[in-house]
């Protein structure tokens, strides 16, 4: 491993289920980069009427609100934004990047708590504190998905996005892919009914941002991916023991809390969200996590449990992301990075330059793009600034989840400032920077010591029989 890329380790910890990313390419120029003018019309009816293309957006939260959102700045687009649960409480970290507050003008109003400390527990229960190298003005962001993805929603729908309160069911898939009509079968709910009624409609083009279990990816035929389970319980906890958590964070290594991820203890507004994730192990999810609330001990003693929440994050890309005028985007598409399993921002980003891809065509063309056109536009911008990451992580993944040994190790490099320098910058603004080549060559030596002290001083991992899970993941 490079010694650069050894810099980076320590950023595959510190962001929660909406992770962090340390290792990224520079940002790429261009309309994908930002948002476009709207299109002068292309088509009339025989009326007069100007005609717009149907594009349907099935997924409400940050990637699906950010296409649906280029998407309705385009004269030419009919844009129609479909989401099940409006309050959509994910369990998720909520950990969200400072740049990602300005390039997507979100209110600091939405974030619950400005983290700048946090505390990696390792195997051994070795405490080491992060973020002294922290400006005044930085932080991480934690926040609740139900408040964000109803913020970049709502905003969606003020710029002119039809939102339908419904579920996708079944999407039924045109000959000719590249130009003829897409037809969705939706079950449609009214405000405070439970039974939906059904529905169907036609678009020309259909954005899928729908999630690990994407109905557009099945309707594509995307194929498979491998997946990690999440499961989270929010606690509310006193008064007293919520002043520990106020600008603090906390990241357990261990086989105990998982075998391959990692256990958080995040704050959010008036209480904690306390998970855990794995793939290799899925069925033992439960006592992993009575794992780590054992491991946080009495600082969550006496809490209540106010809402249990679980949901399937992948772990790689999609086969296929695009196939015909049906694109994926943000878990859909498989954009969570290994080690963190961060996707908020990587969400974001993917809903907006899938979006960006259409609208660029129209302006250009006049007609919407074909599946050759959105993989030479959309697929090769998003993999050309952000595959490295995915590769160096599952890289990191492979080497410091391994086993308690590598786990221990990974706490003590995060004692470095350097490491931590280096991380919350590839973190916090998605580009390494201040990398110093002899502290980069001390850090690659550093590696190799702390996984010999971390062998010698960490517990022998407990053995379990899932062979095929573990050869995919590890």
């Amino acid at each position: 491993m490079a010694p650069r890329r050894n810099a980076a380790t320590a950023a595959a910890v510190l962001a929660g289920c909406a992770g962090c990313s340390a290792w990224v390419a520079p940002a790429a120029r261009g309309f994908t980069g930002q948002r476009v003018a709207p299109a002068a019309a292309t088509s009339s009816s025989p009326s007069g009427m100007k005609m717009k293309y149907k594009v349907a957006v099935v997924g409400g939260g940050p990637s699906g609100s950010c296409a649906a959102e280029i998407l309705a700045d385009c004269d030419d687009v009919d844009v129609t934004l479909f989401e099940r649960k409006m309050d959509n409480a994910k369990p998720c970290g909520g950990a969200i990047p400072l740049c990602m507050i300005d390039e997507f003008d979100l209110p600091t109003s939405i974030i619950d708590r400005k983290v700048r400390k946090m505390k990696m527990i390792s195997p051994t229960n070795r405490e080491v504190d992060i973020g002294q190298t922290l400006g005044d003005d930085e932080y991480i962001g934690m926040v609740r998905r139900e408040v964000m993805d109803g913020f970049m929603r709502d905003r969606a729908i003020e710029k002119g996005a039809h939102a339908i309160n419904g579920l996708v069911n079944d999407i039924d898939v045109p000959a000719d892919k590249d130009s003829g009509k897409y037809k969705i079968h939706f079950a449609r709910y009214e405000k405070g009914s439970r039974k939906g009624v059904q529905d169907s409609e036609e678009f020309d083009l259909i954005i899928g941002s729908d999630g690990a279990n994407s109905r557009v990816a099945k309707a594509m035929d995307a194929g498979a991916y491998n997946y990690a389970i999440a499961f989270q319980e929010r606690i509310k906890i006193s008064e007293k023991k919520m002043e520990f958590y106020e600008e603090m964070a906390e990241m357990y290594v261990g086989d105990d809390v998982s075998p391959d991820f990692y256990g958080w203890v995040f704050p959010k507004y008036d209480h904690v969200g306390v998970g855990t994730g794995t793939v290799v192990n899925r069925p033992k999810i439960k006592d992993y996590q009575d794992a780590i609330r054992k491991r946080a001990g009495e600082k969550i003693e006496g809490g209540k449990i106010i809402k249990i929440e679980a949901h399937p994050i992948p772990e790689n890309y999609r086969p296929r992301r695009v196939v015909g005028r049906m694109a994926l985007v943000g878990d859909a598409a498989g954009y969570v990075t290994k080690c963190s399993g961060e996707g908020i921002y990587f969400a974001a980003k993917s809903g907006r330059m899938a979006a960006e891809a259409v609208v660029q065509c129209i302006k250009q063309t006049g007609k919407l793009p074909t599946e050759a056109q959105l993989k030479k536009t959309y697929l090769k911008d998003y993999d050309k600034l952000y595959k490295p990451t995915y590769l160096v992580l599952d890289i990191l993944q492979k080497v410091f989840y391994s086993n308690n040994a590598a786990r221990e190790a990974f706490v003590e490099l995060c004692e470095s400032e350097y490491v931590q320098k280096v991380t919350f910058d590839s973190y916090l603004y998605k580009k390494v920077q201040g990398n110093n080549p002899v502290e980069d060559l001390k850090l690659l030596f550093g590696t190799f010591g702390s996984l010999m002290r971390g062998q010698a001083l960490a517990p022998p991992d407990v053995t379990f029989s899932n062979p095929v899970e573990s050869l995919k993941r590890l």
